[in-house]
């Protein structure tokens, strides 16, 4: 995880990690019963996953740091796409 939110330390993904979390869950409409923790691994996921994406269409290299909007953003995906597989699975 090295570079994630432009820093290796742990102290330091935790924290930002938190805040893109807390800023994904108030952008995303809607109820998501998480507590703190899966918060924070939401916000990491989210940047993991926009780094990810970013690499496979060319707007990152590898190892290349991702932004804090790009991690805000991919915070957000993940939060529909869990809230869609969610809802599949309420409607059995």
């Amino acid at each position: 995880m090295e570079g994630v939110f432009g820093g290796s330390s742990w102290l330091w993904i935790v924290l930002v990690g938190f805040v893109v979390g807390v800023l994904a869950r108030l952008i995303k409409p809607g109820k998501q019963d998480i507590g703190i923790i899966l918060t924070i691994l939401l916000g990491i996921a989210g940047a993991l996953f926009a780094g990810w994406i970013g690499r496979v269409l060319n707007f990152y290299e590898e190892g290349e740091k991702v932004g804090f909007i790009a991690s805000l953003i991919g915070a957000v995906v993940l939060l529909f796409i869990a809230e869609f597989i969610n809802g599949k699975r309420k409607k059995r």
